[in-house]
């Protein structure tokens, strides 16, 4: 696949402070230049100012030259406008306005977490002791940026363009509401959902396990109990367990873990999913802000005034 990786996000706000405190709380770390960095992704989340939130850029990571030239073909082709500087290739999705960057990036290398011994039935893996995921006492830090989930008015418009002119694949659908997508071996790096307006729906961040999603949140949500959104549950579309916050412009975030990987496109048949499974598998039911946030009329408001 020419396509690798998802390099990062930037996302605009109209409060660029609170929202960047919000996120170096969530694990990031903030960099001298507005940039956020995750442990093994690096500078993955840079937040600028906007009159209403929205998803700014994405910038995804190519192998080669040939591969961004080939992006950029297809993009002309198509007659959609494309610029070019000798390492990467940008463009603007026509839908939702969102800027795509495709760039020659390094794989992201993550150095293997040891498994997590559990106990279970006839099993008793750590032997004498009490469980690490009860004993870690360092504040979680997300990995990398896993899938960053857009809201749009055509949503089959915008899958085509994601697919048949920047490379991602089609891993599920779910059944007349959107279609997950990849940019690399994870389940998804871009889920692009049926909406009355453009938005960003979440961001999502991989941790360790089920015990770095539970502290995570349970950390967020200490002294700030309306940051909380929906979780703890394990998606069917993806099989990840998550937990969703919200941070202070209506974003939400996502820690996530335990994320399906698709090794070999042969061996994946894409699923249309129905009902709930499109949304879990098991966890409380999702609240309706979840479904249609809170702040959507007045970000149409934006949108109308803005044109």
């Amino acid at each position: 696949m020419p396509l690798h990786r998802l390099n990062s996000i930037t996302i605009g706000v109209p409060d660029v402070a609170a929202t960047a405190v919000y996120y170096t709380d969530f694990g990031l770390t903030p960099e001298a230049d507005g940039w956020l960095s995750s442990t093994d992704g690096g500078r993955q989340l840079r937040i600028v100012h906007a009159p209403t939130r929205r998803l700014v850029e994405v910038s995804i990571g190519a192998d080669h030259l040939d591969d961004v030239a080939g992006v950029a073909h297809r993009l002309r082709g198509a007659g959609v406008p494309v610029e070019e500087d000798g390492t990467g290739a940008r463009t603007v999705e026509p839908v939702t306005g969102t800027r795509v960057a495709v760039r020659i990036a390094d794989p992201i290398r993550q150095p293997p977490t040891p498994a997590t011994p559990y106990n279970g039935p006839g099993r008793i893996d750590r032997g004498t002791g009490r469980a690490p995921g009860v004993l870690r006492d360092t504040p979680v830090r997300p990995r990398k940026l896993g899938h960053v989930v857009l809201g749009s008015t055509d949503y089959e418009a915008t899958v085509r363009f994601f697919t048949d002119l920047v490379g991602f694949r089609v891993s599920d659908r779910i059944g007349g509401h959107g279609a997950f997508l990849r940019c690399s071996t994870d389940h998804h790096n871009l889920l692009v959902l049926h909406a009355p307006v453009t938005f960003l729906h979440h961001s999502s961040w991989q941790v360790d396990d089920v015990d770095e999603v539970g502290r995570g949140a349970f950390a967020m949500l200490e002294g700030n109990p309306e940051r909380h959104v929906w979780g703890l549950g394990r998606h069917h579309a993806g099989s990840n367990f998550f937990w969703y916050l919200k941070d202070p412009a209506g974003n939400f975030s996502e820690y996530y873990s335990d994320m399906d990987s698709i090794l070999d496109d042969q061996l994946w048949s894409p699923e249309t999913l129905e009902g709930a499974r499109g949304l879990f598998h098991w966890g409380p039911p999702p609240p309706p802000s979840f479904l249609a946030p809170d702040d959507l009329a007045e970000i149409m408001t934006g949108a109308h005034q803005s044109r």
